[in-house]
């Protein structure tokens, strides 16, 4: 066979493999991009009622005393009424001076109305605990170390009093610029700057399509926003998965059959990661809160048959079925090239699915800048980090790494807020080698 021939057959192989990514990831991407193409030229004009609704701000406080300050301040610099809002600063058990800093913030806001609530350990029960304490005709959550784009809030409620079918509704998240500009570390900012590509991809790509649709996997936690009286229908959040913020979606929208939705223009700006140990930990309660919720929710229609009837089996699927043939082609490049195929048609094979996937990253970027239109500073950021999608495919390879080592911890492990870190990790399989190890030497010398 000549070297043209096998060069075919072994492509043949890898066109095989590629199909799973072209099939399930660019085709669709494609279709999305016309699609929110054509979102992002409809007018939006949302009607201000005659009089504003009062409404609640839920922030769950654990030890927060460096953010704290900030996120109420970013309440208090609203454009919404401060005389509109209820402010519960619910603490579930800190340890740190969050009450001094909640004092602080009683002196320098004083035209807040703030409640300091002490509640049971976790999330969950802070929440529910400040829920039944609430009075305000729309429930506002919003995490301790974020701060709210100015306008965030008065859009939010707009968005439910001009739409009385929406249920629930979720924030744009971003990460903070400053902070990722100020960073000293290039590799460190480098992580950062995927993070903020990514984030913004995610709300202002993917969640808009999800949402146009009613198909919002989940909301974020971060900074969601509900009916008072919807939210008292449901289970409350569930204290017992890290997964809090998705249970409490699939409960209004499977239970309630009500409609969750995404408000494009409210902006919550959070801190980015501080280094991979973080977004290891992250990476996996987030994967592991899906899988709980899903196997809760979706135990009677996880079948292949449902993939293209059912929206959350598809998006399953996707996220965590074909972790594993990705891992699979990865590592397969070595063996494969061990076993004689050619290292040309491998090295062609690795490029041609990275443009594939930067491919993908540029059509979400320009989506992403059609939905920035009326954030000029946070367009030009965005438009002047252009670069990012060259390096996205390789951040999301790693992201898939974390979450299917995140599948296979979920399946072992017990539940916990906080997992191991990535060192952490290393060190125990560094310890179960030794062991193996010392246990076959053992083994030869009793023989």
């Amino acid at each position: 066979m000549s070297f043209l021939d096998q060069a075919f057959a072994q492509m043949g192989f890898w066109i095989t493999w590629m199909l799973i990514p072209i099939i399930f990831e660019i085709v669709p991407e494609c279709l999305y991009f016309v699609k929110l193409t054509f979102e992002s030229r409809k007018k939006n004009d949302l009607k201000k009622p005659a009089k504003l609704p009062i409404i609640s701000i839920i922030v769950p406080v654990y030890n927060s005393e460096e953010t704290l300050f900030k996120c109420l301040g970013s309440i208090s610099d609203s454009s919404y009424p401060n005389k509109l809002m209820q402010v519960i600063v619910a603490n579930n058990q800190s340890t740190d001076n969050s009450f001094q800093v909640f004092n602080k913030v009683q002196q320098s806001f004083s035209n807040l109305r703030l409640q300091w609530m002490n509640t049971d350990k976790g999330k969950a029960p802070a929440l529910n605990s400040a829920i039944y304490n609430s009075f305000g005709k729309y429930i506002i959550n919003l995490d301790s170390d974020g701060v709210l784009e100015k306008n965030a809030l008065m859009r939010m409620v707009l968005g439910f009093e001009n739409n009385s079918d929406i249920d629930a509704m979720t924030g744009t998240i971003l990460t903070e610029k400053a902070i990722i500009q100020n960073n000293k570390k290039p590799l460190l900012r480098l992580l950062q700057n995927n993070e903020y590509f990514e984030y913004a991809q995610s709300f202002l790509s993917g969640r808009i399509i999800e949402s146009s649709a009613n198909r919002l996997f989940t909301m974020s936690g971060a900074f969601s926003a509900f009916r008072k009286e919807v939210l008292l229908k449901t289970y409350m959040y569930n204290t017992q998965t890290v997964g809090e913020d998705t249970d409490m979606t699939f409960q209004i929208r499977s239970k309630l059959k009500g409609r969750v939705a995404l408000c494009t223009d409210s902006f919550f700006y959070v801190d980015p990661i501080e280094s991979l140990d973080q977004l290891y930990i992250q990476r996996q309660r987030w994967q592991r809160g899906e899988i709980e919720v899903s196997r809760s929710f979706m135990s009677d229609h996880l079948h292949l048959d449902k993939f293209f009837k059912n929206f959350m089996v598809r998006r399953l699927m996707i996220d965590h079925t074909f972790v594993f043939p990705r891992m699979i082609w990865m590592f397969g490049i070595f063996v494969l090239a061990y076993l004689g195929y050619s290292p040309i048609v491998l090295l062609l094979s690795v490029i041609f699915m990275y443009l594939l996937y930067v491919f993908d990253s540029f059509l979400n970027f320009i989506n992403v800048r059609m939905f920035l239109k009326k954030f000029d500073e946070e367009r030009s950021f965005y438009s002047r980090k252009w670069w990012i999608m060259f390096t996205m495919p390789l951040y999301n390879l790693i992201c898939s790494f974390i979450r299917l080592i995140g599948i296979i911890n979920s399946i072992t492990l017990p539940i916990k807020w906080k997992s191991k870190t990535f060192k952490e990790e290393c060190a125990d399989i560094k310890k179960v080698v030794r062991s193996d190890f010392k246990g076959m030497k053992d083994k030869k010398g009793n023989k």
